[in-house]
């Protein structure tokens, strides 16, 4: 609902699009359903959403509904405009690709931090997906209509992504995915010392019930989707701690809300609260040398470095690696000297 979106509010004639859908959890109370979209739109406004409504816009249980409409418990609510989304329509752009591997069933492209997977609201040019359409013709659609997608890794996160080329590699590729057998190793810098050489991190994960743009851990079922993730110290750093995660599920931003939940949040990771400074001195000289480290990487320190698959077509199991960008590599020599210099440094497993 972007404030671009004037069309939304135009009486509805002919072929109506799908743009927002919505399942309403097993734990929701009567909620209204302009406050529910408001709690998971970015960039509504109360007043967008009730026009919305007014014009027939919103159905709940494919039934058009006013905005004072209570949603409750396994609700599916739907925004339907005459219009087909912005993210749907792909611009083939010249976007250099990294392509670290590429045959006639699938390509391995290595993302570099910044660079949005695929259009979304804010973002419906300038992404991968917008390279893949201009690089590659007649790649298979995903179930979200999105060309090529396998798996997808957050904006400011770098590293390797699996592409497919054939209908029968993304759908092999997706079982793969779905049945945890794909292997997907990523590095990552948190606040904090990480006491356990080892562990792993369960819970559900959905959307936070106070900040609708993060997500967060739930011990409820109701409240999220159940997400894995295991972890080994690589290096302590004293006031943080460079990691290995390997995740046996893929939920949105899984590593984040996990090491978090922990007490370990991402340095940098803006949207989590890792900007800021968690740990350490209140000595000015350390509070210049942390903003010395966030200009350095002005990002969440995490990178996907390791991807392990089976071919579709060949069934040879293939891995591939992928070398820590300069900006995170800068980061960690910053605090590996001063980590030095304070004789707290502990270099676990190395890279």
């Amino acid at each position: 609902m972007q404030e671009d979106n004037v069309e939304m509010f135009d009486d509805l004639e002919g072929e109506l699009f799908e743009h927002y859908r919505f399942e309403a959890g097993k734990g929701q109370a009567p909620l209204r359903v302009d406050k529910f979209l408001m709690n998971l739109v970015e960039n509504a406004t109360r007043n967008k959403i009730q026009q919305a409504a007014a014009n027939g816009n919103i159905f709940v249980n494919d039934e058009p509904v006013k905005s004072n409409h209570k949603v409750k418990a396994n609700d599916v609510v739907r925004v339907l405009m005459k219009q087909p989304p912005f993210e749907n329509i792909i611009i083939p752009e010249n976007i250099p690709l990294d392509i670290v591997y590429e045959d006639d069933s699938l390509l391995v492209v290595n993302k570099p931090a910044g660079l949005v997977v695929h259009p979304g609201h804010g973002n419906y040019t300038g992404t991968l997906v917008n390279a893949l359409a201009y690089h590659f013709e007649n790649l298979p659609l995903n179930s979200s209509e999105r060309p090529g997608l396998v798996h997808r890794i957050d904006k400011d996160t770098s590293g390797l992504l699996v592409v497919a080329k054939t209908e029968w590699a993304m759908t092999e590729l997706q079982k793969q995915f779905a049945e945890k057998t794909s292997e997907r190793e990523y590095i990552a810098m948190v606040w904090g010392n990480v006491e356990e050489d080892e562990g792993t991190i369960e819970s559900y994960i959905g959307r936070h019930v106070k900040d609708r743009m993060q997500m967060a851990a739930f011990d409820d079922e109701s409240m999220g989707k159940w997400a894995v993730t295991h972890y080994n110290v690589l290096e302590r750093l004293g006031y943080v701690t460079l990691v290995s995660c390997r995740l046996e599920t893929g939920r949105t931003h899984q590593i984040r809300v996990h090491m978090k939940h922990i007490g370990h949040t991402l340095f940098n990771d803006e949207r989590y609260g890792g900007n800021l400074i968690l740990k350490g001195t209140t000595f000015t000289k350390y509070k210049q040398f942390v903003d010395n480290c966030f200009t350095v990487l002005p990002r969440q320190a995490l990178h996907a470095k390791t991807l392990g698959f089976t071919h579709p077509i060949t069934k040879e199991r293939m891995r591939f690696d992928s070398e820590i960008p300069t900006d995170m590599v800068e980061c960690i020599e910053k605090w590996r000297t001063y980590a030095q210099a304070s004789n707290f440094g502990n270099k676990v497993d190395g890279l």
